[in-house]
């Protein structure tokens, strides 16, 4: 099906896995093939991935950058949350369905997108130029988390010559390191689904009680919301925002390698060019939809409640989360509306909103690294023994670098939107490999709905059209001509 030569040799189908290594989900086995559920509830019993992705997206965007913009803008920039989330999950599900197809990584997938610099794509290098603006996001996540963690429990080191937040620093870190030593998929995903849970009602609850105190909104401030304007001084923390918020392109590249890892492509196998394998793949991609469809709707529902919740209690009173005491700023969104007892119950939300997102990159960043390394030629990617001890090895090393960042920056919000802006750049490049990789890898039957395609240009005229105006503000060029 695919018309272009892998990158990475796969398992030729009837084969059978190398001695002692029996489970590889990068393999296409002919013997691992599984018929894909019919029925809407085989279905769900199959999600997983969107939940992953959803764990890692909604913690840094929506607590830190969205809140933050909710208080500078009030509910002026509501209708850019929405179209956030809303255009970039048409991109995620294109570029998830040719991994299926293909059973290859989104990277593997970049180095077939010309012109090629040495052994790998243009675009390979920009993502490794971005996680390195990304490794401050990431640092800043590490950040709240520890300041939330020492606001709830202050740890005394001064004897030693170290702050409280200093030792939480330390304890976050190594507490997830040591979650995801093993690098197994399945340890993710229900660390994930737990933290998915505990925040979407937390947050999700919040949101809507907040007609039933001082600082309630109505119709007005809604409508606001939906003008399609942006505020004079907001413009940086709006593409901060859109970079962030949503799906992110690392976010898209990552999904892919969940689907791997969950069995949608070893359970779809390889393309034997039978019509069989045909209707198990659309049986598959069938599920990945839901699945996206599902982390959409989790992320789109906290996104909006994180927004709407700085926007009716930061705004009014002009609080906005900066430096170390952003937490402290972001828990009077509990304590105003609640009284002094909820500060606790707001930190134990952020904890789980901001390490359920720190989870997700510890266990997906050295997997992008280590499938990196073999596209260069540094590793052998397909050997599973040496891409899994390579995965453990850059879970323990990289972690403590971000937070290192963090003890020398300490200023989440500022990290957060440096990676943010990053990760904005980056998906411009992610769109133009979605359909390249669209044309070249992924036959016409799989890509005949006329309104999937229409939304995925919808999607990516919105990126690029968003991408561009960020850029050209950068610039001091004024899309209006003032």
């Amino acid at each position: 099906m695919s018309k272009t030569t892998p990158s990475t040799p796969r398992t030729a189908p009837g084969a059978t896995a190398p001695p002692g290594v029996p489970d590889d989900p990068y393999a296409l086995r002919a013997e691992d093939v599984r018929e894909a559920p019919t029925t809407f509830t085989g279905r769900l019993r199959h999600l997983g991935p969107g939940f992953v992705l959803s764990a890692a997206v909604v913690g840094s965007g929506e607590l830190i950058v969205t809140t933050s913009l909710g208080a500078r803008a009030g509910f002026a920039l509501l209708w850019l949350v929405i179209v956030s989330t809303a255009v970039k999950v048409w991109v995620q599900m294109e570029l998830a369905r040719w991994t299926i197809l293909n059973g290859r990584t989104a990277l593997e997938g970049y180095r077939e997108v010309a012109p090629r610099i040495g052994p790998i794509g243009w675009i390979n290098w920009l993502w490794i130029g971005m996680d390195f603006a990304k490794m401050f996001q990431r640092g800043g996540i590490i950040g709240g988390t520890s300041a939330a963690c020492s606001i709830l429990w202050p740890i005394t080191g001064e004897a030693l010559g170290f702050s409280s937040l200093a030792v939480w620093t330390v304890i976050v870190t190594g507490s997830a390191v040591l979650m995801l030593r093993t690098g197994r998929y399945g340890v993710v995903e229900k660390i994930c689904v737990a933290c998915v849970i505990v925040f979407t009602i937390a947050t999700v609850g919040l949101a809507l009680g907040l007609p039933a105190t001082e600082f309630g909104y109505g119709g007005s401030e809604l409508g606001e919301g939906l003008s399609f304007l942006i505020p004079a001084g907001t413009v940086g923390i709006a593409l901060a925002m859109f970079g962030i918020t949503g799906v992110g392109a690392d976010e898209m590249t990552t999904y892919t390698y969940w689907c791997i890892e969950k069995g949608y492509a070893r359970w779809t196998g390889p393309d034997d060019g039978t019509e069989e394998r045909a209707r198990r793949a659309e049986g598959w991609l069938k599920v990945m939809r839901l699945d996206v469809a599902a982390g959409w709707l989790i992320c789109t529902l906290c996104t909006l409640s994180f927004y709407v919740i700085g926007a009716a209690v930061l705004h009014p009173q002009n609080l906005v989360p900066e430096g170390n005491s952003m937490i402290t700023t972001l828990s009077r969104i509990y304590t105003d509306t609640m009284g002094p007892w909820a500060q606790y119950l707001f930190l134990a939300g952020a904890v789980a909103v901001l390490f359920s997102t720190l989870i997700g990159s510890t266990a997906s960043v050295p997997r992008l690294w280590t499938n990196t390394l073999g596209l260069l030629g540094v590793i052998d990617w397909r050997n599973v023994q040496v891409r899994r001890r390579t995965i453990q090895i850059l879970t323990l090393c990289l972690p403590p670098v971000w937070a290192a960042s963090f003890l020398y920056v300490q200023s989440p919000v500022l990290m957060v939107q440096i990676g943010g802006i990053g990760g904005g750049v980056f998906l411009l490049a992610v769109v133009v490999a979605v359909w390249r990789l669209r044309a070249t890898g992924v036959e016409h039957r799989f890509r005949a709905s006329a309104w999937l395609t229409g939304a995925l240009v919808l999607s990516s005229a919105a990126i690029v059209f968003l991408g561009v105006y960020g850029v050209l503000d950068v610039l001091g060029i004024s899309l209006t001509g003032d």
